[in-house]
Formats: structure tokens, C-alpha cells, sequence
């Protein structure tokens, strides 16, 4: 693409006292700021149109494929107000990476990392005012996305898309901050099959999700974690959540999570924590764990604390396990060591107050 971004300032933005007040409490995915980025591609044109805007409705056609044939893939990544008052972002990188993969699994145009990192960094140039002070547990929710635009009832891959990055300032994602959660563990439905588009980041996982989410939340769970597809044993992971358990504790803990059989999202939050978890002290392990072992484990103690990780929820204890045979409840309900310092030590990566000895931290704006 050889023009740069076209900016176009918000005729009438929000005014810095109502700015304010919504910082002070933004909830997770309420509020948005002032601006959004949109980029073209086309068989004929490839990358183009790159536009800062006003943030608003877009219109599409009734026959536009997306709304026929689910061509729609999206990413999750945030930005955090540093100490010196830049802004940074966690290995936004493996975002760009993750989301190309994520496209290529769909048939959609991959979208190179330069135009990925260049989106954020063009959006922040204008809308940084809205990212949250340091010091605290807010950040800006970044969400890039893409979907199918051409028109027409055709079953195959689209040769025009729209790529879009909104963002929205973000407090924790389950109410409570550290408070461990209860998930339901359901029997009855499957995340995703191998061959399917588990390993992809798109709308249609999400939406499969619903139902079973629903039930979950009539058990009074705020999450829900699956079994693998084809043999109903294996613990995939949750609706939105990579997850880990820790087998037994101190010196002698063992860091558990499931490994990447082909129908788990590779998370990025999880592949940090594999590091951390090491340097640590811990054994780290990926493998299969059913879940049987879960429920028998969190039962008899083995299995000493679990936690879902990813970059909306950071990491979240689970201090319950329900299912449709009764409920069982993990490390006497409370927040683990080994989540506690884990979750501080990626924490102050992420908002510059800890080391950042493997350079995850990118910077998006200066101070």
C-alpha cells in the first residue's frame, strides 16, 4: 500500500469531563473513544483506503457475504498508560500474527503486521487522551477486526474485506478484581473439532458459545469450560479463557495446561505465562489433562489452584467447578500463590513497573 493513513478528526468530540467520568468506572466494553481505523483490500487493489475517522455506524449491504456466510475473524490486545506516560502494548506482535493465521484459516486476506501495528499506533496518535492512568488495574481495550464485504449469495471466499480496529477503555472483565470465579464444565456442548476453526479467532466460535454460556450462568458460573469434541474427555478450554491448573504446591508445583491439540486457540497470554511460570520455579507442563482428573484432583487436593488466562480477563482464579453431577470447589475457594504471583508478575510487565527482560512491551505512543 503505498498512501499513508488519511485522518480525519471527530467534528465533535467527547468532551474531557465526560471523558473523565467514564474513566473513573468504564466497565469492560461499554464505552468507545472518539475515533476508528478502516482499511480496504480488494483482489484488484490489495491493501488500501487506510482511514483514521470518526468512530460510527457502518453500512453494508444486505447481500454483503459476511452476513451469509460468516467471513469474520477479530483480535483482542490492550494498551497501557507506562509510568513515563507512553503507552505500550503486550507483544502486540503475536496479536498480528495470531490474526493473520486467523484469516488464513477463513480464506480472508492476511493483513501484513506493519498495517496491524501501524492501526493502533495511528489510532493512539489521536485518541491516547483515553487510555487510563498508570498506576492502576485500566487499560484501553484494543479490537481489531475483519469481515467479508463483496456482494453477492455466492458460496466462496469473498474478494473484498474491511479491516477495523475500534478501541474502548477497560477495567477487570469479571467483576470482583482477584475474586475467584465458579465455571460449569459442560458435557453438552463442544467447542470446536479438530479441522474446524478453533485455532482461528472468529465470531463463529463465539456465537456457539452462547447457548452454553447461558446455562452456565443459570448455574451461577461466569465462564464455561468444554470438552474435547471427540471423545468427550478432554479438557479443551473455556469460552474465552486458555486454562491452568496447579498440581500440588511450593517447591514441588507443577504448572499444568492443556496442550495445542489443533482445536485450542494458542493464546498469547498463555504463552507468556509458560515462561513465567518457569522462571518461577514451577514444572511447567502442556498436556492433556480430562476432566475426570479435574474434578477427582480439586477433590482430594491434588490439583491445589486452576485459573483461566487471556488479554481481556489477565488471569482469573477459579475457586469452583460445577457440572450436571454436583460442583466441587478448588483450593478452598480462595486465590492460589502461584495465580497471585503470576498474575503480579505479568501485571507489572504490562503496566512498566516490573523487568521486562524478554522485550514483550512495544511502544505505541511517546510520553
Amino acid at each position: 500500500m503505498s498512501s499513508p493513513f488519511v485522518r480525519t478528526p471527530h467534528p465533535a468530540p467527547t468532551p474531557e469531563a465526560r471523558r473523565a467520568e467514564i474513566l473513573t468506572a468504564p466497565g469492560f466494553g461499554r464505552y468507545f473513544t472518539d475515533h476508528m481505523v478502516t482499511i480496504r483490500w480488494s483482489a484488484a487493489q490489495g491493501w488500501h483506503d487506510a482511514e483514521v475517522k470518526p468512530y460510527g455506524p457502518m453500512t453494508f449491504d444486505p447481500a454483503s457475504m459476511v452476513l451469509h456466510y460468516g467471513q469474520e475473524i477479530f483480535e483482542g490486545l490492550k494498551a497501557y498508560r507506562q509510568p513515563d506516560g507512553s503507552i505500550a502494548s503486550f507483544r502486540p506482535e503475536a496479536n498480528a500474527t495470531r490474526f493473520r493465521g486467523s484469516a488464513a484459516r477463513l480464506a480472508m486476506a492476511e493483513l501484513p503486521e506493519e498495517l496491524f501495528l501501524g492501526s493502533i499506533s495511528e489510532l493512539l496518535a489521536v485518541d491516547h487522551e483515553w487510555v487510563p492512568a498508570a498506576g492502576g488495574e485500566d487499560s484501553l481495550y484494543l479490537r481489531p477486526f475483519m469481515l467479508a464485504t463483496e456482494v453477492g449469495l455466492g458460496v466462496r471466499p469473498s474478494a473484498e474485506y474491511l479491516y477495523a480496529l475500534i478501541a474502548s477503555p477497560a477495567g477487570p472483565y469479571f467483576s470482583g478484581d482477584l475474586k475467584p470465579v465458579d465455571v460449569w464444565l459442560s458435557t453438552e456442548y463442544t467447542r470446536s473439532a479438530l479441522g474446524g476453526t478453533g485455532i482461528a479467532k472468529c465470531g463463529g466460535n463465539y456465537a456457539a458459545s452462547l447457548l452454553p454460556q447461558a446455562q452456565g450462568a443459570e448455574h451461577g458460573c461466569a465462564q464455561v469450560a468444554y470438552l474435547d469434541a471427540e471423545e468427550r474427555t478432554w479438557i479443551d478450554e473455556m469460552g474465552s479463557n486458555n486454562l491452568f491448573f496447579v498440581f500440588g504446591s511450593g517447591d514441588d508445583a507443577e504448572v499444568v495446561t492443556p496442550s495445542l491439540t489443533g482445536s485450542i486457540l494458542a493464546g498469547v497470554t498463555r504463552d507468556s505465562l509458560l515462561v513465567l511460570a518457569k522462571e518461577l520455579g514451577c514444572q511447567v507442563t502442556e498436556r492433556r489433562v480430562s476432566g475426570q482428573e479435574w474434578l477427582e484432583g480439586a477433590a482430594d487436593g491434588r490439583i491445589s489452584e486452576v485459573f483461566g488466562c487471556g488479554t481481556a480477563a489477565v488471569i482469573t482464579p477459579i475457586g469452583g467447578v460445577k457440572h450436571a453431577g454436583g460442583e466441587v470447589t478448588i483450593g478452598g475457594g480462595e486465590t492460589g500463590p502461584i495465580t497471585a504471583k503470576l498474575r503480579a508478575l505479568l501485571t507489572d510487565i504490562q503496566r512498566g513497573t516490573g523487568a521486562d527482560t524478554h522485550s514483550w512491551m512495544r511502544t505505541l505512543h511517546p510520553a
